[in-house]
């Protein structure tokens, strides 16, 4: 390695001024956020990336593990401080409870990534051809552990940001982790490029495009096929703010919106609400429920609409569900959720706990969670639907045991708890990568928005407005054939990933 004199500047900063490089850090953690939706600046994920992988060359192990932690610190404080809305301005919870929550969970996203800053450190020795295999596995494999560990977190994997770029090509192949180790192989070939000798250059300047040209070629491949006649498909979007809908007043006018909605769109084949539509146990409306299917089954229509399912047997405690019913096809069907939001939608805290909970007039009862494979809902004309409530949306790999039978997908969702933050538009994005890695059309039902049509390709065709009351029409296509994310899952590149990882380690261990 160089002289310290004849490093780049940034080493200088790193190496001598370590609080006011981990303040930059925390800085470029926090400007990453506007890689995200709504503002989607893609182009921005590259050059943001670049101290981080720099420091990870130039810094012991350690050292750039505190980088990435900051980094972390600052992109998960900025990307998901919607936390302290649904928490506190909706759940009425003390400030410091939101708080809490927020920072909590932002710590606890940066813990894992200076676990991903210490390995990349640890592998690449300060080599930089080695830092563009060993910076994409191991980041890649961060963001996969923090997706499902202590049930799970996937938010702002990078993969996302890439939606609208030709990376965007590798998800029906490798998925959203896919998308993210491309990004990062970019991006460390830049570093490389910046950083080898003038001989080597032409190579790493060619495999900084290299990612992004076979994206494109990919981009072209049909990977499943239209069949059937179109399915005219109706959203339905209440535009009720999540401070009145619990009101027992606003129930009567929630209701009528939703019938009479539905009752003007009699030509749409399948109409559908959004999660948690009716704000009443279904127990509690089951007259209703028998009009909508009785109506829907006079009109050849079919229903799909959430709402929460008291579920009595006397042989187990009463069970409720966050579900969505299918009305108008038959006999009634039903999906329920099945992964509830910590917190939430469930409490894993000690009776004492809950009992403060109560006492403070705190949510602190628990959801059910159906079945981790459920059968597909069959509309009213055969169509099999594959049925994703809100927060799930974001676990694409539990999604898969429903293909290839699953003709299109439909996600109903709630982001009214949000408000005006940028948690609805990334949650949308989610949606669109679903969409684009198992080729089929998506169909996305909210309360206060975004609810939106979305292609097989992962293109938005209809988009509603936020917080107004909307019935959105379009027609769309059943799709069949499967994409390789459909067959395999994230196992090719989560294997690719330990492949590299354990192969360097190996090396590091031996001196090879």
């Amino acid at each position: 390695m160089a002289n310290r004199k004849d490093q780049h500047f940034l080493y200088t900063i790193a190496a001598d001024r370590p609080k006011i490089s981990r303040l930059i850090a925390f800085l470029i953690g926090a400007a990453t956020t506007l890689v995200f939706a709504p503002t989607g600046w893609s182009i921005l994920a590259p050059l943001l990336m670049l101290p981080l992988l720099f420091v990870s060359l130039t810094l012991s192990p350690r050292d750039a593990g505190a980088h990435y932690f900051w980094f972390g610190f600052g992109l998960f404080l900025t990307g998901t401080y919607w936390i302290y809305i649904s928490v506190h301005v909706f759940g009425n919870a003390a400030l410091w409870i939101a708080l809490l929550l927020m920072v909590g969970l932002s710590l606890i996203m940066a813990t894992f990534l200076w676990l991903a800053g210490w390995a990349a450190g640890r592998l690449c020795q300060g080599e930089p051809w080695q830092l563009l295999l060993v910076g994409p596995a191991t980041w890649v494999l961060i963001e996969w552990l923090r997706g499902w560990v202590l049930t799970g977190f996937p938010w702002l994997a990078h993969g996302y940001g890439q939606l609208d770029t030709m990376l965007a090509g590798w998800a029906p192949l490798i998925g959203v982790y896919g998308v993210s180790f491309m990004m990062m192989f970019s991006t460390a070939a830049i570093l490389v490029a910046i950083m080898t000798t003038r001989r080597q250059r032409l190579i790493a300047i060619t495999l900084v495009f290299l990612p992004s040209i076979v994206g494109g070629i990919l981009s072209t491949v049909d990977w499943t096929q239209d069949y059937g006649d179109p399915v005219r498909t109706t959203i339905i979007q209440g535009g009720v703010p999540q401070d009145q809908k619990w009101l027992p007043a606003q129930r009567g006018a929630i209701m009528d919106f939703y019938q009479s909605a539905t009752a003007s769109v009699p030509d749409s084949d399948l109409v559908v609400w959004p999660e948690v539509a009716i704000p009443a146990r279904h127990d509690l409306v089951d007259n209703y429920l028998t009009t909508i299917d009785r109506d829907a089954k006079g009109s050849l229509q079919t229903v799909m609409l959430g709402i929460l399912e008291y579920s009595s047997d006397r042989s187990v405690e009463p069970q409720v569900f966050n579900s969505v019913f299918m009305l108008g096809s038959g006999e009634r069907q039903i999906y329920r959720k099945r992964h509830l939001v910590p917190f939430g939608e469930y409490f894993p805290v000690p009776q004492r706990v809950r009992e403060w909970m109560r006492m403070q007039n705190l949510p602190y009862s628990d959801l059910s969670a159906g079945d981790d494979v459920q059968p597909l809902l069959t509309a009213a004309n055969g169509a099999k639907i594959a049925v994703a409530i809100c927060y799930e949306d974001a676990y694409g790999a539990e999604q898969l045991y429903a293909f290839p039978g699953a003709d299109l997908l439909v996600n109903v969702s709630n982001d009214a708890w949000f408000g005006d933050s940028i948690a609805p538009h990334q949650h949308l994005q989610i949606a669109q990568m679903r969409a684009l890695e198992v080729g089929r059309y998506a169909v996305r039902a909210t309360n206060t928005g975004i609810s939106a049509f979305i292609g097989p390709d992962g293109e938005l065709l209809r988009v509603g407005r936020q917080f107004e009351s909307e019935v959105l029409t379009a027609d769309v296509r059943l799709r069949r054939g499967t994409t390789a994310y459909a067959d395999f899952g994230n196992r090719p590149i989560i294997g690719l990933c330990l492949l590299i990882v354990g192969l360097f380690w190996f090396r590091t261990r031996t001196g090879l």
